[in-house]
């Protein structure tokens, strides 16, 4: 963990100086909050409050202070991730930053003071996202990240891909799933994420809460006739010993990652549905008919 405090010192700190007064409060956020952190695979998740009102060039700002950091040398400062908003945004009075949904509740739930005052006893409780948003961010979050893509979309702008860890995937972790080999050779924290992250959906859908790995895997494998339970099991080791047997860990892929999705998409799709999110239950109705391809 103290590498990956370090991280967020730094990112502090450069913060800091870029934004001055108007720089409320810094959290960790994620498994810096709230524990499970794992230097092999976890991201360094940063949270920034900023005073109202926002101005036009923060986004530019912040993406550049957190391009700077990540260009620090480590894995570690690879892996930063920045959410940001002010009052009025975390609020529901204004739109704008970064603060998805699913990292605006872990926030308030887990959020760790790193500097300035804690906003938080000042934001209303009626604005904190419930399940129902929670669904539908954690889904359109999958579709860019996991799946196809939405149908309608554009590129993504520059500045968000700076704030985050990760790409959109378009068809790549959907051929990756089809073919472990190929997830496999990205390495342990990306193929990690792809077997974690729908049970972390599943979980958050299921209880409204943050899925946390720990909670998300223990909620997974103690569902009746849940799929994938051996791989699942496997993926949370992996996130702190990666597999010592690449050929066995390929084949525990190849017999469950596919089941596992079908179980998440199938289980989305009848909550989307039931949402009137008829635009997202479509896309992931195509992305099941890409992962059943011959």
């Amino acid at each position: 963990m103290d590498s990956g405090e370090a991280v967020l010192a730094e990112a502090v700190a450069a913060f800091a100086a870029a934004l001055g007064p108007r720089l409320l409060a810094a959290y960790a956020l994620g498994s810096l909050a709230h524990g499970g952190f794992s230097p092999l695979v976890s991201d360094v998740d940063l949270g920034l409050v900023l005073a109202d009102p926002p101005a036009p060039d923060d986004p530019d700002r912040i993406g550049a202070v957190a391009e700077a950091v990540k260009a620090g040398g480590s894995p570690l400062h690879q892996r930063l991730s920045v959410f940001w908003a002010t009052p009025a945004i975390l609020g529901g009075a204004l739109a704008g930053g970064r603060f998805p949904p699913l990292d605006r509740l872990d926030l308030v739930e887990n959020g760790r003071l790193l500097a300035g005052r804690d906003v938080r006893p000042a934001l209303d409780p009626a604005t904190a996202p419930d399940r129902d948003e929670l669904t539908v961010a954690g889904a359109d979050f999958a579709v860019d990240f996991l799946g196809p893509g939405h149908e309608d979309d554009g590129p993504t702008s520059g500045t968000i891909s700076a704030l985050g860890s990760l790409a959109p995937a378009g068809e790549t972790v959907i051929h990756e799933v089809r073919h472990p080999e190929a997830l496999l050779a990205q390495g342990v924290r990306h193929a990690t994420k792809i077997v974690l992250f729908p049970v972390r959906f599943l979980y958050t859908a299921a209880t409204g809460r943050v899925g946390t790995n720990e909670a998300a895997v223990a909620h997974h494998l103690d569902q009746p006739g849940a799929p994938a339970r051996e791989l699942v099991a496997a993926a949370f080791r992996w996130r702190r010993e990666p597999p010592d047997d690449p050929a066995s860990a390929t084949a525990l892929l190849r017999r469950e990652l596919i089941p596992l999705y079908l179980h998440y998409l199938d289980d989305h799709i009848s909550r989307l549905s039931e949402l009137k999110e008829l635009d997202l239950a479509s896309d992931f109705a195509r992305w099941r008919q890409r992962l059943e391809e011959p």
